[in-house]
């Protein structure tokens, strides 16, 4: 089950697709490497239509109906320095949506604030979790900077981020306040 997103409405998708365009026009949007030859060629414009009119949960669901991912990934071995082969996970379709389409709606969020539209950002549970991690326990309430969240997103696509924001499968996103 996605995320509950308090601020998805017509100019937060407006803002999302701007940004989803942004990446694409400065170097890239950033390209799991869960998703097969087929996904990264789809990537683009699935997460383009499910800004558009829908969900992370859609999303989810079209890179699944779409078989855009691997079977098997590798990663560095830093005890070899050689790569191991593992098998992604089956939660990963809606892990990767979820944290994308939550990375390009802070965005927005992050883009009405510079606005002037509203004036912060807040963290908040946006699905329950029986067992929260204490890191994403303690973001929540928290007023994050705008204009810092935004440049570390746009800089980083979400990979280590130097700005406490809501991680992936953390159940935690951000509200205009």
């Amino acid at each position: 089950m996605g995320l509950r997103y308090e601020n998805l409405d017509a100019e937060t998708r407006r803002l999302m697709i701007d940004e989803i365009n942004y990446d694409l026009a400065h170097g890239g949007m950033y390209i799991s490497s869960y998703l097969n030859e087929e996904g990264e060629q789809l990537w683009p414009a699935l997460t383009q239509g499910a800004a558009t009119n829908g969900t992370d949960d859609s999303l989810a669901a079209d890179l699944a109906r779409n078989h855009c991912l691997k079977t098997y990934a590798h990663r560095r071995n830093p005890r070899t320095g050689g790569t191991t082969q593992y098998r992604v996970p089956s939660t990963a379709p809606q892990t990767m949506a979820e944290a994308q389409f939550n990375l390009y709606y802070i965005r927005a969020l992050c883009l009405r604030v510079l606005s002037g539209e509203a004036t912060s950002i807040t963290v908040y549970r946006a699905r329950h979790s029986d067992a929260p991690r204490p890191e994403s326990e303690r973001l929540i309430g928290r007023s994050l900077d705008a204009e810092h969240v935004l440049n570390e997103l746009r800089r980083t696509k979400g990979v280590d981020p130097d700005v406490d924001i809501p991680l992936p499968n953390s159940g935690i996103t951000i509200r205009l306040g």
